[in-house]
């Protein structure tokens, strides 16, 4: 199984909370195919932002999104 990591950022309404100020502006990084690269892409993001407090970035496990033994996920059954 391929365990693809999405890496994106952006800035936060509060510091505190994981809430963007813009979705429009969300940084996309990319898509990566393990966890060590998404890894290296989001500490290379996150340094070249380090002086706005409000910038964070995520690694997001695509590969938790889809189960491959279920029959359908969630999202195929709504269309």
């Amino acid at each position: 199984m391929q365990r693809l990591h999405l890496v994106f950022g952006g800035e936060l309404t509060d510091p505190s909370t994981t809430v963007f100020r813009n979705i429009d502006e969300i940084d996309i990084v990319g898509i990566f195919p393990n966890y060590e690269a998404a890894f290296n892409a989001w500490k290379a993001a996150a340094q070249r932002t380090v002086d706005n407090a409000h910038m964070r970035y995520f690694i997001a496990h695509l590969h938790r999104l889809r189960d491959e033994e279920q029959s359908a996920s969630s999202t195929e059954e709504l269309g």
